[in-house]
């Protein structure tokens, strides 16, 4: 399965042919008939009912109680003329390499007549929703992203042209603008943060060119974090979402915006009841900072953080409570960075920022993209075990920003199954390796051992043990030696391709590890 962006792009630019309602057929006589069996329980039940309320009315019986089911008729009517639909015109050479989405076939027409075998321009399907009246559009970015032009259309058919004002692909948002002669209808962006699972919620939007579309269904969950960037808090749905519903709104049943639809995961493009939409209340401060300059200013610290692995928290000898440890472990420290100067250090682990609780990477991006350059922070780091306060002058955030961020896996005992050798200038030149950085490469890895189990590779540069920085293969033995002696597991942090990150190996029990002599 795959996270799809479910914007639609459409190899015909001519006007959207009309869907191909034919039903599909059944897969043999056995799908034939189940599906008639279940046709004639639905028959079967309705004449029951029937016939029951016949009873009913020649008897005097207690009336019994129906369950009403939702209605949101209302509810569309009121804002539906504040969705809109988007088209953008991209080069063909702007789509993604999985090509534009299938649409459905008009009565009449062949696969080979859809459109010309080689388009040099295309159109991109999405939706969107109009904030203020002057004609403020909110959207997402990859709806509009590389577009040539863009056109909005109405409720009531209007075409507009729009201006892209401003767009942010860390949060995958962008906001238009479009000029009517006269005030637009507008929609109001609810409290995300007060939704529910369980809560209905409707979209609507323009799936597969249908435009005014409407779908409902329950938040399913909240914080979903799908890889989409360091930002991810979405909340997951099951109202059905397919391509073309990019950048809709998602409401409530008060009428107000609680999320943008972005995302859906399947296996074939279309709606499986999971997808994911932005929290409006991340809408709200992007919004606000496009119209107000055109970009996201968003704080900058200067670190790569990775989660607390259970492996990791022992071998840092971190203090545990229930559930393991909180927090996001520095990897790597950008130099003359915010984080730098204050005297942040990799293997410090953060656990808070202005007092607001850190418990993973995410949490430590969300908590300092909210802040303003030039803002003192004060970030909570636990440090050798000890806890301590640093405080920080914040940044902002660069467009190219240099720290990257890296995952960890496990696995191990003293004797780690590694061979190492100097870090030499025709290593750190082969490797990428920044000057001025020391280590130890490794230089092959024993098969099955604990250093294989925990995912180095040959070729990573081990530049620290715990908190400690390595020199070279002679102290990387020595610390390694003594970690292990201390923790039964040690903190390798390496660099790979130029990215820092810790790997833990676990000290277990394993029989190659006491028979290697390799370090």
């Amino acid at each position: 399965m795959s996270i799809r962006e479910p914007v639609e792009p459409i190899a015909n630019p001519s006007p959207t042919p009309r869907p191909n309602l034919r039903p599909r057929h059944t897969a043999g006589a056995k799908g034939l008939l189940a599906s008639l069996l279940l046709a004639g329980t639905m028959l079967g039940g309705y004449a029951a009912i029937e016939r029951g309320h016949a009873a009913s009315e020649a008897a005097t019986a207690a009336p019994a109680t129906h369950a009403v089911m939702a209605d949101f008729s209302e509810i569309v009517s009121r804002v539906k003329p504040a969705v809109v639909s988007i088209t953008s015109k991209l080069k063909a050479s702007a789509v993604d390499d999985e090509g534009p989405a299938p649409m459905p076939m008009p009565f009449g027409m062949g696969p080979n007549d859809a459109a010309p075998p080689h388009p040099q321009m295309i159109e991109a399907r999405g939706s969107g929703f109009i904030v203020d009246p002057n004609g403020i559009i909110v959207t997402n970015n990859h709806v509009v992203k590389d577009a040539k032009s863009v056109m909005v259309t109405l409720d009531d058919g209007t075409e507009l042209p729009a201006t892209v004002i401003g767009r942010d692909a860390r949060t995958d948002l962008a906001v238009l603008k479009v000029k009517a002669d006269h005030p637009l209808p507008a929609v109001t962006l609810g409290d995300s943060h007060a939704l529910k699972p369980g809560q209905w919620v409707i979209a609507m939007g323009n799936p597969f060119g249908l435009g005014g579309t409407v779908t409902a269904g329950i938040v399913s969950a909240k914080g979903r974090d799908i890889g989409a960037g360091p930002y991810d808090n979405f909340i997951q749905v099951d109202a059905p979402i397919n391509q073309g519903n990019s950048g809709g709104p998602l409401f409530t049943q008060d009428g107000k915006v609680v999320g943008v639809n972005t995302a859906i995961l399947s296996p074939s493009g279309g709606s499986i009841g999971i997808g994911f939409a932005i929290p409006s209340n991340l809408v709200k401060t992007v919004i606000a900072d496009i119209e107000t300059s055109g970009h996201v200013t968003r704080g900058y610290l200067g670190v790569a953080a990775q989660p607390v692995a259970p492996d990791i928290e022992a071998a840092l000898d971190l203090p545990t409570g229930k559930g393991g440890a909180k927090g996001a472990l520095v990897a790597n420290v950008e130099p003359h960075s915010p984080a730098a100067l204050a005297g942040i250090e990799p293997g410090d682990v953060i656990t808070a920022v202005n007092g607001n609780a850190v418990a993973d990477p995410r949490d430590l991006a969300r908590e300092i993209a909210g802040l303003k350059p030039g803002a003192t922070a004060h970030v909570s780091v636990l440090r050798n075990g000890a806890s301590q306060d640093e405080t920080v002058t914040i940044a902002a955030l660069p467009d190219e920003p240099g720290a990257a961020h890296a995952g960890a896996a496990a696995a191990g005992q003293e004797h780690l199954g590694l061979a190492l050798q100097p870090l030499s200038p025709e290593a750190r030149a082969q490797l990428g390796v920044p000057e001025g950085s020391h280590g130890a490469v490794i230089a092959a890895v024993e098969p099955g051992s604990p250093a294989e189990q925990a995912g180095l590779e040959p070729g990573d540069v081990v530049i620290g043990v715990g908190t400690a920085p390595v020199e070279n293969p002679e102290e990387a033995v020595k610390l390694i030696k003594k970690s292990a002696h201390a923790h039964h597991a040690v903190a390798l942090r390496i660099l790979r391709h130029g990215t820092a990150a810790y790997v833990a190996v676990d000290l277990g029990n394993s029989d190659k590890a006491t028979r290697s002599d390799k370090g």
